[in-house]
């Protein structure tokens, strides 16, 4: 064992693309990937916080590019993929971030919202993820990070959102899925699942009246008493990206400060 533990979490020489790349839990991805070496491709559906993100990684050295891309269209997927390879010549880690969640009582929610937070947490990671594993699959390596969340294995309280709860649990079991079935083509498939993490677009809901009455409930079920930062998400994403994990498939991280212990 020459090769020194630190050494394998490097990503020198790797290409990463990240959903939901210009804001939050994504923007940190992006900063984390390109920080252990990778380029980094940030991909949000918002043209200006993606070049924003970009820019501030070509500020520290980190090459990247933005690309602008509606992740629930198969054509802007494609598309997205295809600017990676045009620019860099391959893929090697597809981190699918891209998503949404709205409190909603599900006698009340509208079908079409429904089919939305469906559409853009759940459809959308099996588009990037075939897109992603299509090229991979060329080299015969790739990392794919999928996030679904704590909400994935229980379902919170007090706020009701049945949609949201299904989609991510869904990302579990398309993520176990597509794991067993690309193993052979030496391609990995995992997840990271965050508990409550504090973002700016969080930050705002907890300012409604509605929010205001969340946070300390949600607290009191967080053995570790507080919310996440994105940067407690960061050490788990250049793992499951890097050759430290390369035994590692079809598993899932729980980030979430103890929520899922009760």
């Amino acid at each position: 064992m020459a090769e020194k533990i630190l050494d394998r979490f490097k990503l020198d020489g790797k290409t990463a693309l990240v959903t939901g790349g210009g804001q939050g839990i994504g923007q940190a991805y992006c900063f984390a990937l390109g920080e252990a070496g990778a380029k980094i491709a940030v991909v949000d559906i918002n043209t200006t916080v993606a070049e924003e993100t970009a820019q501030a990684l070509t500020k520290k050295g980190i090459e990247a590019i933005a690309i602008t891309t509606d992740v629930t269209k198969e054509d802007e997927v494609i598309k997205m993929v295809k600017t990676v390879i045009d620019k860099w010549g391959f893929l090697t880690i597809g981190v699918n971030n891209a998503g949404m969640g709205v409190w909603r009582d599900a006698l009340t929610q509208d079908f079409a919202e429904w089919r939305k937070i469906l559409s853009l947490n759940l459809d959308s990671i099996f588009l990037c993820s075939r897109t992603e594993a299509v090229e991979m699959a060329k080299k015969g390596y790739g990392k794919i990070v999928n996030t679904a969340s704590m909400s994935a294995h229980i379902s919170n309280t007090p706020q009701n959102q049945a949609a949201y709860n299904s989609s991510k649990a869904g990302v579990l079991h398309l993520t176990r899925s597509l794991a067993a079935e690309w193993a052979p083509k030496n391609i990995r498939v995992n997840s990271i699942s965050p508990g409550y993490t504090k973002t700016a677009l969080v930050d705002k809901l907890l300012e409604t009246p509605e929010g205001k009455t969340m946070l300390p409930k949600w607290l009191e079920k967080v053995p570790m008493g507080r919310m996440a930062t994105v940067e407690d998400l960061q050490g788990a994403v250049v793992y499951l990206a890097s050759p430290a994990s390369d035994y590692a498939t079809g598993t899932d991280i729980i980030i979430d400060g103890g929520y899922c212990c009760w």
